[in-house]
């Protein structure tokens, strides 16, 4: 290794107050646009004095916990100056707490150099929607006028027409999951999830609409059963029998993309399952050259093997060049693995030349660890730290056999890693100032971006039980430097304080000026899902979410 792996202290070292500064400073230096956002530092009426409990008494944090207040003595709740001007707690209002006045005056708000990607979004689906017109119309200019005059021609041209849709929605899928990083800067990783889950959805109903059709025209004009038709042409015609196995993998691989079943299985079992797609393309192609009724005129015979050969490409660069480049570059594997408390623990790696690793705050990779038991699952996983030349940061909560068994790995274990991938970074930005609301293991990636956003960024915290709270000592030292405020909304889903969260009126007693923010989300999805719907209600605008697209 170039410097040798870094030495680390244990969990509790690092919270040790004498040892805080050494340890965030050496985080990851200033970022190169320190000067555009200058920190409007203050200083700390109080000083650093500790109080009752054990964090810094500087602006930082008030916890908001089931209605009441919790800390009835606390010697600076009348401070003007503190972080918490935002809001108060409450010993009467059964919500736990109030604004405390009217929102500031708003700040300007133009907006800072981040990235525009919505010229790209539009490029991409005009292509997309392109494409596809030049599919259709090879079944146009291949047919003749009063070609189609009864039911059963009728039937057939609608199942071409399916048969080349599902086609082209096929190799598009592919190479959405082919994982090549230019796709995801270029269109932004959000949009492409949503559009992979309403692309798979829509390949299984024209593929199963074309068998239908096909098998329905021909019985038809074969003056046979629907079923003997359909029998009949899966064990006569060539390529029928595979055509028909890729058909029943996009409808199991579209069963499972449910979340009802996702949220059952295994995610190696869903995993394996989903990568089974690339043999429809296998098994497909060939149906489609022996059989394809539009696919043989001059202009199909270079449309379909280009597009083909676009596809290969795509997955071949994304599937192998760039992670062979990436591990044989950076060498990665572990340090140290460390318990933050309860089920969750912090791994860090080591690795060869990581100032060049062309990752940020927020994103995550996919992590396969070599060990004996576990080389042969890829897990993704968000970097909980902005990435720096010593070392990386993946947090984990055990979940599962193979998460809690990444606890007991011993440091020099290899890994194999893919990415970065995402693009729940601060550099897409639109407006000068941030909140951040992380739920659960959510925090992972919020405790990173903290790093890279501007002053006067809130973050919102939300957990179940107050362990449960993971790098709370970070977070507080972190909104020190940063000028931001942080908020810990802690109690069950029906306790008074977490169900006002996420209703207009609570979101704006906590921020007020949250219309004039760019917001990011991780979560569970039901806490994504709350916080989305109480954002539209509030008028913030789709372009300021940024949400963390990885799902189980």
């Amino acid at each position: 290794m170039a410097q040798g792996p870094p030495t680390f202290q244990t969990h509790d070292q690092r919270r040790q107050a004498d040892e805080d500064a050494q340890f965030f400073a050496d985080l990851r230096a200033a970022p190169d646009d320190e000067e555009a956002w200058p920190a409007q530092r203050r200083s700390d009426p109080w000083g650093q004095q500790e109080d009752d409990r054990g964090a810094s008494s500087g602006w930082g944090v008030r916890e908001v916990d089931e209605g009441r207040d919790p800390w009835p003595d606390d010697p600076y709740r009348e401070d003007p100056y503190r972080r918490s001007d935002l809001v108060v707690e409450s010993n009467t209002d059964p919500t736990g707490w109030k604004a405390s006045g009217p929102a500031q005056p708003p700040i300007p708000d133009d907006r800072p150099p981040a990235e525009a990607i919505s010229g790209n979004r539009l490029l991409t689906v005009l292509l997309f929607f392109a494409g596809l017109a030049t599919s259709v119309s090879l079944w146009l200019f291949e047919t003749e006028a009063g070609a189609v005059s009864d039911t059963a021609s009728l039937m057939l041209a609608a199942g071409r027409i399916t048969g080349l849709i599902g086609g082209y929605i096929l190799f598009i899928q592919l190479i959405m999951m082919s994982r090549v990083s230019w796709l995801e800067e270029w269109v932004g990783a959000r949009d492409l999830l949503r559009w992979h889950r309403w692309l798979g959805t829509s390949l299984c109903v024209f593929v199963l609409a074309h068998a239908v059709f096909i098998i329905y025209g021909y019985a038809l004009t074969a003056e046979t059963g629907v079923v003997e038709q359909g029998i009949t042409i899966i064990t006569t015609l060539p390529e029928m029998l595979s055509a028909t196995a890729a058909t029943i993998i996009l409808v199991v691989i579209s069963l499972i993309s449910m979340r009802a079943a996702k949220t059952r299985l295994p995610y190696e079992l869903w995993h394996l399952i989903h990568l089974t797609g690339y043999l429809v393309l296998v098994l497909g192609y060939g149906h489609q050259v022996a059989t394809g009724a539009n696919l043989s005129g001059p202009f199909a015979t270079v449309f379909w093997p280009a597009l083909t050969a676009l596809v290969i490409s795509a997955l071949v660069w994304g599937r192998l060049v760039e992670p062979l480049w990436l591990n044989l570059r950076h060498k990665f594997e572990v340090a140290e693995v460390v318990s933050e408390g309860g089920n969750t623990f912090s791994i860090y790696i080591d690795g060869k030349n990581l100032q060049k690793l062309p990752a940020q705050a927020g994103q995550f990779m996919r992590w396969r660890f070599l060990t004996r038991n576990g080389w042969w699952q890829s897990h993704p996983f968000s970097l909980s730290a902005a990435p720096n030349s010593q070392w990386l940061r993946l947090t984990v909560t055990a979940v599962g056999g193979h998460t809690r068994k990444l606890a007991d790995m011993k440091a020099g274990t290899p890994i194999w890693a893919e990415g970065p991938f995402g693009t729940f970074t601060a550099q897409r930005r639109t407006r000068r100032r941030a909140l951040l609301i992380a739920g659960g293991s959510g925090i992972a990636p919020i405790r990173a971006l903290l790093e890279d956003m501007p002053p006067d960024t809130i973050v919102i915290y939300r957990a179940s039980r107050p362990d449960e709270l993971v790098f709370r000592g970070e977070l507080e030292e972190l909104a020190e430097q940063r000028d931001a405020w942080v908020r810990y909304i802690v109690g069950g889903r029906n306790d008074p304080g977490p169900r006002r969260l996420f209703t207009p009126e609570g979101l704006l007693g906590l921020v007020p000026d949250v219309s004039r923010r760019d917001v990011y989300l991780c979560g569970p999805p039901g806490l994504v899902e709350a916080a989305v719907g109480t954002l539209r209600d509030l008028d913030v605008p789709d372009s300021q979410l940024h949400l963390d697209p990885f799902e189980f």
